[in-house]
């Protein structure tokens, strides 16, 4: 697969994006100003923080102003960044996505981030915050009935690892899971891993700064010894999950993981809803907010989660 294989309207976009390096340029990277963002009137932001496993955890809190004392249901949001990169702060724009359009309340918590932190850092962070976020739902006027978690990329990965960990934890109970374009399976072996490469695609998520961001997160862990909670394509049982939403592009490195794990939730008897996007790259819905594709994207699944949480 080449550049001319990107959507049209996506090209321009590709082409200002700086080359992905995470060995040598990581710090470079998390330097990288967030993409500017025009806040909604209507959407309240505020930030807080708990006690996580082994540090303070920072969340923020999107709800819609003046919403009354009414009980609403929720989204637990995880951002993405291939567990070495990212902040709640970039995800402003779908947090307040989310807020105005399913008519809920966000919390999103920023996790502890590899190499500094490898697995299960990360994880047992997001588990913390959904806890946390539960423990508090009296003084967040949430239902605990409705609850959803989201991420997109290394944030779907620790979506998908969050639903089974809940599972298998006894709780909280969830009831929709929404992993986007998911980083879940640390093999590397899919063919979608070995089309989508350096040689072609050095602008946007591929396979060497995949296996790149593997390594930072795994640490010294022996490879078979690699836990479903890390890399969620691994897990043997599926059964049990709630229904599940997920999308990705053809032209994502991890499309055929993503492929393999709808396949395998809809064999175990989960209600699963997929659409795959022609002529996209990771995270374009992201990268190109404006573009009709992603702005196609972003209302499909906006509203499957809309329709999940008041059904």
């Amino acid at each position: 697969m080449r550049f001319d294989d990107i959507l049209p309207e996506l090209q321009p976009m590709y082409k200002d994006l700086p080359k992905i390096d995470l060995v040598n340029g990581l710090e470079d990277f998390r330097k990288l100003p967030v993409p500017d963002f025009n806040s909604s009137p209507y959407v309240v932001t505020t930030v807080d923080k708990f006690k996580g496993p082994e540090s303070e955890l920072l969340v923020k809190i999107y709800e819609k102003k003046d919403r009354g004392n009414e009980l609403l249901p929720a989204v637990f949001w995880i951002h993405g960044g291939g567990y070495v990169l990212g902040h709640p702060d970039v995800d402003d724009g779908i947090c307040e996505m989310f807020v105005l359009e399913a008519n809920c309340v966000v919390v999103s918590v920023d996790y502890r981030l590899a190499p500094e932190h490898p697995y299960p850092a990360a994880i047992e962070d997001c588990y913390a915050g959904l806890k946390w976020m539960v423990e508090n739902a009296e003084n967040l006027r949430i239902n605990t009935s409705k609850i959803g978690i989201a991420g997109a990329s290394a944030g779907g990965g620790l979506t998908a690892a969050l639903a089974l960990l809940a599972r298998d934890r006894g709780g909280p109970e969830i009831i929709f899971q929404m992993p986007l374009y998911p980083m879940i399976d640390d093999r590397n072996n899919s063919l979608s891993s070995h089309e989508i490469t350096e040689n072609d695609f050095s602008r946007v998520w591929n396979r060497e700064s995949n296996m790149a961001a593997w390594k930072m997160y795994l640490g010294d862990m022996d490879l078979k010894d690699v836990p479903q909670y890390a890399a969620p394509a691994r897990a043997k049982d599926l059964s049990g999950l709630p229904p599940t939403y997920t999308c990705v592009g053809q032209l994502d490195p991890f499309r055929d993981e993503t492929i393999a794990y709808v396949t395998r939730l809809a064999q175990a008897g989960v209600p699963v809803e997929f659409h795959l996007y022609p002529g996209c790259f990771h995270g374009f819905d992201a990268y190109s907010s404006n573009a009709k594709i992603s702005r196609q994207a972003r209302n499909e699944y906006v509203k499957a989660m809309a329709k999940a949480l008041h059904t």
